[in-house]
């Protein structure tokens, strides 16, 4: 009878949980995020490979796109760690063409500076001038990144954190420029998807979106362009992240 009553318990608790979590998605995932910049607004996403864009950012991509802005992508290297530069970036432009990016508003940058290499430290003024010239040559309004944590801790995300820091504090980002940082969350929380939604909620980030189901397929759809890059593991990414639902992201 004991174990009866507990499982009982639990069915309950678990029952309750599920459905706390989709009325806090059906909330949250409608509304227009607070001291995001409006219809019109220019947002350049800056990242350091080809498939950062779908496998981290597409929340903020679709849900800036629900906000009409116009989007500029600029990624720092061809993602050629193994080799496979040329694949990548063409994978690349496939995958924005899914999110809504076009093939003129994407800057790939192939440089022996901003090597695709977590041993290599990218030197900061050096990202940071030429992130502040596409900046200003596109007229930016908002700036999208990673934060201290690279979200997989990869030092070539970090690197981009770093030089928008640098622009952010030495006040070189042009007026009305402001810039949002991607939140990095433990491993546990990585994986657990819509679940992830409580923890979201609890600790409320300056802006979250939360994709509807239609757009989950179409992230999904974006990160099976990379195909040169689903291994298995990042299949079981596509299947259990929650970056590819959910972004909760600071201002800096």
């Amino acid at each position: 009878m004991e174990a009866v009553a507990f499982l009982c318990l639990a069915a309950a608790a678990l029952g309750w949980g599920f459905l706390w979590v989709w009325d806090s998605w059906e909330r949250v995932k409608g509304q227009e995020p607070a001291g995001v910049p409006g219809d019109g607004s220019r947002t350049l996403l800056v990242i350091a490979h080809p498939d950062d864009e779908a496998m981290f950012f597409a929340p903020t991509v679709l849900g800036l796109a629900r906000l009409r802005h116009r989007l500029y992508l600029l990624c720092f290297s061809a993602g050629n760690y193994y080799n496979q530069g040329e694949i990548r970036k063409k994978e690349l432009l496939q995958s924005c063409d899914v999110l809504g990016i076009p093939p003129s508003s994407i800057m790939i940058i192939d440089d022996r500076d901003f090597p695709d290499d977590p041993a290599v430290q990218w030197d900061t003024e050096r990202v940071a001038s030429t992130l502040l010239q596409h900046i200003e040559e596109n007229s930016i309004n908002l700036v999208v990144t990673f934060d201290a944590g690279g979200v997989s801790g990869h030092s070539n995300h970090v690197a981009l954190y770093a030089a928008v820091r640098t622009l952010h504090s030495e006040g070189k980002l042009p007026k009305g420029c402001s810039a949002l940082m991607l939140q990095s969350v433990s491993v546990l929380r990585k994986y657990l998807s819509l679940l992830d939604m409580p923890f979201s909620l609890l600790q409320p980030p300056d802006v979250l979106f939360v994709l509807t189901s239609k757009e989950v397929a179409q992230a999904k759809k974006a990160m099976s362009c990379h195909r040169s890059q689903l291994l298995w593991f990042r299949r079981l990414y596509v299947l259990f992240s929650r970056y590819l639902r959910i972004n909760s992201l600071h201002f800096l």
